[in-house]
């Protein structure tokens, strides 16, 4: 019996297991943040396997290669993983068998030799009532609802990408605008002044036009302000240093269009059936279900068989003992009460994710029609200056028309320019709105739940 004891100890030992150190070091991190740059191997892999192929030359740094930047860099992504392994990790636990248990009760009787009497008792619980089978029901619901967790968070990761990026190209584009604005301001202002000085005009005229200039120029200087802050924003969205946007060309050209109108019934659907919160939402009440079940099977008492031996002084006798909890004080239905109350709020909370998209999709919809009509406006307008700009072209070139009066044009033309780029803005945030609304525009696939393993194990430095 010791030698079985001895190998039975062993046996248990080999099978633990032991505790790796990971410490977290502020130093080693911050100095692995500030290396993380656009050229990583393991990230242009990443963004390889995930994208479309670029037949081996350097990707296009678009929207969708930059969404997968974020994916892989963002640590909002990392602790949704997290959570997401967390409860992968309990299906495990959820799996687990009760372990049997063994008592060893030596005796000693001074009065009659042999004076050792030698027993020992097992203990074997028996799950009953399908126990194991609703616990693993639960995990794997839970696991589900930490996936789908995953999912919004890479939703909102793109959200957040995107929103920089167009902030980015806004910014960019009212600059380039401006100083177009600018350049025809100061030709008024040049010609204001030579008739000032031949005495046609009055300096009040001119002191506006300085105004209007001076006006123009601030304006210059906030839309370089916001590309600073637009360009650190879209840094933040994808996880990475400022400085690691140094040099890179940016693609703008999904910006450049407006797409046609969206079929309303279609989008609506698509944000009441398949929203990352709304998958959520609805395994999480999967997994109250479950649990409601679990309690209400642990009504019924497991069994723990305890069969025994005992060497008595020179006598062998066996025994077997059945242990039942007798359900007499409470049948657990404290328990199956609560159970059955996070059920029902399980399912008010997916109502009411679900009522919260459709009053998005809704408003998200309503917004994008009216910047869409707000576009076509714009456009027109655009045409009408552009027919004016080319009349007015004709008669100076004919000697019809006095320089201030073409000049003015074109400053007319410019901000006919910097209202549509306005209105084609509006356009393009109303369908980002649209976008994270119904969550349909970039198709997130398995591969893209998983960082690269050179991201995976610098995270756990």
């Amino acid at each position: 019996m010791k030698c079985c004891l001895i190998l039975l100890m062993i046996g248990l030992l080999a099978g633990c297991a032991r505790f790796r150190p990971a410490p977290l070091s502020p130093a080693r991190s911050a100095a692995a943040f500030d290396a993380r740059s656009l050229t990583d191997t393991n990230l242009l892999a990443y963004v390889a396997s995930n994208g479309p192929a670029s037949g081996g030359k350097s990707p296009v740094w678009d929207l969708d290669a930059l969404t997968l930047v974020g994916f892989y860099y963002q640590p909002a992504l990392a602790e949704a993983r997290a959570q997401w392994a967390l409860a992968r990790a309990g299906q495990i636990t959820a799996g687990e068998r009760p372990n049997p248990s063994v008592t060893f009760t030596p005796e000693y009787d001074s009065t009659t030799p042999p004076p050792w009497i030698l027993g020992g008792t097992w203990d074997i619980p028996i799950e009953t009532a399908g126990k194991r089978g609703r616990r693993q029901e639960e995990a794997q619901h839970l696991a589900e609802a930490a996936r789908w967790n995953l999912v919004g968070t890479m939703w909102q990761t793109r959200s957040a990408v995107r929103t920089a990026l167009l902030d980015l190209y806004a910014a960019r584009e009212t600059e380039s605008r401006l100083a177009a604005q600018a350049g025809a301001q100061s030709n008024v202002v040049q010609l204001l002044e030579g008739q000032l000085a031949a005495g046609s005009v009055a300096a009040f005229d001119v002191t506006q036009a300085r105004i209007t200039l001076a006006n123009v120029q601030l304006a210059i200087q906030d839309a370089r302000h916001q590309r600073l802050e637009a360009r650190g924003k879209l840094a933040d969205a994808l996880g990475l240093p400022a400085r690691a946007l140094d040099g890179v060309v940016l693609d703008f050209s999904c910006f450049r269009s407006v797409p046609a109108a969206l079929p309303a019934p279609q989008v609506r659907r698509q944000a009441a059936l398949h929203r990352a919160d709304i998958r959520a939402a609805l395994a999480e009440y999967a997994a109250r279900q479950s649990a409601l079940q679990l309690e209400i099977a642990r009504q019924y008492p497991d069994i723990h068989l305890s069969p025994g031996y005992q060497l008595d002084q020179t006598d062998n006798k066996w025994s077997l003992g059945v242990t039942v909890t007798l359900p007499i004080l409470n049948q657990n239905q404290g328990p199956i009460a609560e159970a059955e109350a996070q059920r029902k709020q399980a399912a008010a909370h997916f109502l009411a994710v679900q009522a919260r998209a459709m009053g998005e999709i809704d408003r998200a919809l309503t917004g994008y029609r009216a910047a869409r009509e707000q576009t076509v406006g714009a456009d027109t307008l655009v045409q009408e200056l552009q027919a004016r700009m080319a009349a007015v072209r004709a008669r100076q070139q004919a000697g019809e028309l006095e320089p201030l009066a073409a000049a003015s044009a074109r400053v007319e033309f410019a901000s006919g320019m910097l209202a549509r780029l306005d209105a084609r803005l509006k356009v393009q945030r109303a369908l980002g709105q649209l976008e994270d609304a119904s969550q349909s525009t970039f198709k997130v696939t398995p591969t893209m739940l998983e960082p690269a393993l050179g991201q995976g194990k610098e995270s756990a430095k």
